[in-house]
């Protein structure tokens, strides 16, 4: 699952189409579409692709950075 703005997806259209995946187009950092691969017509199957509906409306906000990795405790 990507998330791609979309002047990037109008750029690349072909390489995101060809992935095979779920695709969250965003408009200004707002989803505005869900592209999906026509094998799976159902309920998207992503969080951030359920999600993308509700933040469409502005009912959540969708995370702006990736997570963060695992940190390793430091012993003191």
């Amino acid at each position: 699952m990507s998330t791609v703005g979309i002047k990037e997806l109008k750029n690349r259209l072909t390489q995101y189409t060809k992935q095979g995946e779920e695709v969250v187009v965003t408009e200004r950092g707002r989803p505005i579409a869900l592209i999906q691969p026509i094998r799976s017509p159902e309920a998207p199957l992503s969080l951030e692709a359920r999600l993308a509906k509700p933040a469409a409306r502005g009912l959540v906000r969708l995370p702006t950075h990736k997570p963060l990795r695992k940190v390793r405790l430091v012993k003191i």
